[in-house]
């Protein structure tokens, strides 16, 4: 009769809800492991690459695929992380325009007030010389 113990139980069972991660690979390393395949010239040298790198040989072939498709060069100019918000984009876009068109305003009330002025001296010119006393 042999003795049950609890983790000897829990080793046969493992709980179904607890799942390792999904491993991800960077375009990059996933460039480099695939040239170094190409490199290697015999199967044997393969395998062993594949051994030490603990990868399968179904995922070589999906790697190759996106290879070929050009996704891993797509992938390699995107950077990982949070996307850019588009209303933050948008703010800041919107906000430049203000800037350049309150700059115009200004410049336009300046040209505005210039000519106002330059029509006041003309008219007060006008009304010297038309004037008979003097």
């Amino acid at each position: 009769m042999s003795v049950t113990t609890v983790e000897a139980v829990a080793s046969k069972n493992p709980d179904p809800e607890v799942r390792p991660a999904r491993q991800s690979y960077p375009a990059k390393y996933k460039l480099k492991v695939l040239a170094e395949l190409d490199a290697a010239d015999s199967k044997a040298e393969r395998g062993e690459i594949m051994r030490r790198e603990g990868l399968y040989s179904s995922l070589i072939s999906a790697w190759r695929d996106q290879r070929d498709k050009g996704a891993l060069e797509a992938m390699r100019a995107s950077r990982p992380g949070p996307k850019a918000d588009a209303t933050k984009a948008e703010l800041a876009r919107l906000r430049a325009k203000v800037t350049d068109l309150e700059d115009k305003l200004a410049t336009a009330e300046e040209l505005i007030e210039a000519q106002g002025k330059a029509s006041a001296l003309l008219q007060a010119m006008r009304r010297k010389s038309a004037d008979p006393a003097s």
